[in-house]
């Protein structure tokens, strides 16, 4: 897989941009990736060194839809932190 196959898009809210003045950042990622490949493809995109990197299956709800109920798919989060000193630029 290629970086831009396994991170998605960065996860912005109030609590991760509070956790990105510490170091840490949270991507939305593809479900098969591993902590290795997922760290790989922070530092090819942002060239970073990737001390830590946890990871978080979130299951789809389920919503009402004219057809009947549908379930969303599953997504995966993982929260990088970077070696001290090092930053991200998202903006």
């Amino acid at each position: 897989m290629q970086a831009h196959d396994i991170i998605k898009k960065p996860l912005l809210s109030e609590k991760n941009t509070q956790a990105q003045e510490v170091g840490r950042y949270s991507f939305l990622v593809d479900r098969k990736a591993s902590k290795d490949e997922i760290a790989a493809a922070v530092h090819a995109l942002y060239k970073v060194d990737v001390e830590q990197v946890n990871t978080q299956v979130r299951k789809g709800k389920m919503r009402r839809m004219r057809v009947g109920l549908i379930r969303e798919a599953d997504t995966k989060k993982a929260t990088v932190r970077l070696k001290a000193g090092q930053v991200i630029e998202l903006f």
